[in-house]
């Protein structure tokens, strides 16, 4: 097992730490050793997204240095919702938090090693929270909070302060988070909570909780919100989320969201998303420099990270399809799922089984008219799924339309569309 001084100073090379309660303490803390750590996930969502996977990843080194890992989704702090800055939550019903508790308990687990002498733990926090009363909330647990206290958490102060308010129930989510740290302590010895550092107000609530009531010394860590030079927060593409659900976010547009990461970014997510040696990142730091037209950090962040969150498979077709959309490589190579994702934001238009190729690039928009699609073909500057055409008068065959859907045509090497089966 890694020592308190090994594992922390690698979470702080890698960019992982924001803050701890005490990180002397801590480090002697993670020497006695193995300490088990927690972090919650509230089903807010049918899907985990980017911010919830830097938790993950600080789980993952955890337990790979011998330490007990619990994985927490909340199944019913998910009910009540975490107190944002500007509004209330839209609630869930009890229905939609069910399965994404569901969804969710699914999607971490290719993260953490659940068997064997250091298996990881999965828990829901309704199991210990549904059975108890409302008198003995108030009368348990609720006595050991301060209002003044409560009152001066970030997201609190600043709903207090703005004309929306705060209603009571979002008021008592840092009180239903620290109850999972007390309970957690009592039942399985965990005295770590990790998570991000805007929530530093809710997880330091379950330090207090556990020395109130246990007379007992518990530790926070948190890590830093990711975002790039100009401030902007990372794990957005196109201004949507990067959720790590394939039917959300798929493995393609996964991929191609860590490959089209800036320069200037890349190091620094080498470091927090991989487990890449120091030397290793040098070494791609300095490609970068030297040959930066090559991309070759971004395709190593990329295959790192849609390998871990998507599997090997998922990484292998996500490649082949951004050389397929460069020419390089042959489109029969892709699955059905990756070819639909590749070609989803391709201009084009649905062509009948039959169609000239010559009639194709007009309907698609690759050819202002059928002249000047025949001259095109005629100059070599037309291929079909990376074939280059030679006839004039070819014909698009059932066949060219792969997986009976989309054939994809191009015309010199920087104009690409799909004709979509017309059906």
């Amino acid at each position: 097992m890694s020592t308190g001084a090994d594992i922390l100073d690698d979470l702080r090379w890698r960019g992982l730490i924001a803050q701890t309660t005490d990180e002397d303490d801590l480090r002697a803390h993670l020497d006695e050793g193995p300490v088990t750590v927690y972090c919650g996930f509230d089903p807010t969502a049918p899907s985990l997204h980017f911010g919830n996977l830097v938790q993950l990843i600080v789980l993952r080194r955890l337990q790979a240095a011998g330490h007990k890992v619990i994985c927490l989704v909340g199944g019913s702090t998910g009910l009540i919702g975490d107190p944002k800055p500007t509004a209330e939550r839209v609630l869930k019903t009890k229905d939609q938090t069910g399965a994404n508790v569901a969804r969710i308990k699914e999607l971490v687990r290719p993260f953490l090693d659940f068997d064997g002498s250091n298996a990881a733990i999965l828990v829901d926090n309704l199991d210990w929270t549904a059975p108890m009363s409302a008198l003995d909330f108030l009368r348990d647990i609720g006595q050991h909070f301060r209002v003044n206290q409560m009152i001066r958490k970030d997201a609190v102060a600043a709903r207090l302060n703005s004309e929306v308010g705060i209603s009571y129930t979002e008021f008592s989510y840092q009180i239903l988070q620290a109850l999972d740290f007390l309970h957690l302590f009592r039942t399985h010895g965990c005295t770590l909570q990790t998570g991000g550092q805007d929530q530093w107000g809710n997880l330091t609530a379950g330090v207090d909780l556990i020395h109130r009531v246990e007379g007992a010394a518990a530790h926070v860590l948190t890590t830093p919100l990711l975002t790039d030079e100009a401030g902007n927060k990372f794990g957005k593409s196109e201004g949507n989320a990067v959720w790590l659900s394939a039917d959300m976010t798929s493995p393609y547009a996964f991929y191609q969201y860590w490959i089209n990461i800036p320069d200037s970014e890349v190091a620094k997510l080498l470091r927090v998303f991989t487990d890449r040696t120091p030397e290793d990142i040098a070494e791609l730091e300095m490609v970068t420099l030297q040959t930066p037209h090559l991309r070759l950090a971004q395709r190593a962040l990329a295959a790192d990270v849609t390998t871990l969150v998507h599997g090997e498979h998922a990484t292998e077709q996500a490649d082949t399809a951004s050389q397929v959309l460069f020419g390089k490589a042959e489109p029969a190579a892709l699955d059905a799922d990756t070819l639909r994702d590749a070609t989803a934001e391709l201009p084009g238009a649905d062509v009948q089984p039959g169609a000239t190729v010559v009639e194709a690039l007009v309907q698609i928009g690759l050819a202002e008219s059928r002249g000047a699609a025949r001259r095109l073909i005629g100059e070599g500057g037309v291929s079909v799924n990376n074939v280059k055409v030679t006839e004039v008068e070819a014909v698009l065959q059932e066949a060219d339309f792969l997986h009976g859907a989309t054939a994809l045509l191009r015309r010199g090497r920087k104009h690409l569309a799909a004709a979509r089966k017309a059906l």
